[in-house]
């Protein structure tokens, strides 16, 4: 039943930052660049600024499917973003290619992250098979049920420990794309408040996604505790 509490808050909390993300989102798209540029043009500028080459910005469909892709080198922006030319679109354009700035830089946070990648693939597509698993066995009294639901929590663990290096990851990555806008005036005050106010509600969703599954992870060591 605790979990059960637990996972609706959760679902609650994060369908509550989702919908305000898109509604900041839609808010700021409102707000036209007066220089005009889109947000391909934003991200090919920044990219040249920091001296990065060898990275191509592509259209992806799909609404906030904006990302880097470390593997190919490219700084995915949705249609909205990409053709765009307003706030919200500067702020996301600016935002990934901070992700191709850090990994030109060799920034510490993402060499992390990028090396616990297939790790976390695994552990993601099976935590909560095995966890179920186990919690079946081990209510049975089950010795071997309750390594199985341990197996599980260490997978869970790993998928926890990705999300909260995500966090320093994404902050860094607003962090860069906010100052280079503002020291090379992209964008105006008053676009510059419109573009930190829809990073800010972005970052979050990762850091209520980190809260959820360091809360959720917590809850199964407390029950693992508790059947030994």
């Amino acid at each position: 039943m605790g979990y059960y509490l637990l996972a609706g808050l959760l679902f609650l909390a994060s369908s509550y930052i989702s919908n305000k993300l898109k509604s900041k989102f839609k808010h700021y798209s409102k707000i036209q660049l007066k220089n005009g540029m889109s947000g391909r043009e934003i991200a090919e500028k920044m990219l040249a600024d920091n001296s990065i080459s060898d990275v191509d910005v592509i259209s992806v469909s799909g609404q906030l499917t904006d990302h880097y892709n470390p593997q190919n080198k490219t700084v995915n922006l949705s249609q909205s973003v990409y053709n765009q030319t307003n706030a919200a679109a500067a702020a996301v354009a600016a935002h990934e290619v901070g992700h191709a700035v850090q990994h030109a830089t060799a920034y510490n946070w993402l060499t992390l992250r990028s090396k616990i990648v297939p790790a976390v693939g695994i552990a993601s597509k099976l935590s909560n098979i095995i966890i179920m698993i186990g919690l079946v066995l081990s209510g049975t009294g089950s010795f071997f049920g309750t390594n199985i639901f341990l197996l599980g929590i260490v997978l869970f663990a790993i998928t926890t420990a990705f999300s909260i290096i995500t966090l320093p990851v994404e902050y860094d990555a607003s962090n860069r794309a906010l100052a280079w806008l503002e020291k090379e005036k992209i964008v105006t005050q008053e676009e510059l408040v419109g573009s930190k106010d829809a990073l800010k509600w972005a970052a979050r969703t990762y850091l209520v996604a980190a809260i959820g599954s360091l809360a959720t992870l917590l809850y199964f060591i407390m029950m693992f505790l508790n059947r030994r």
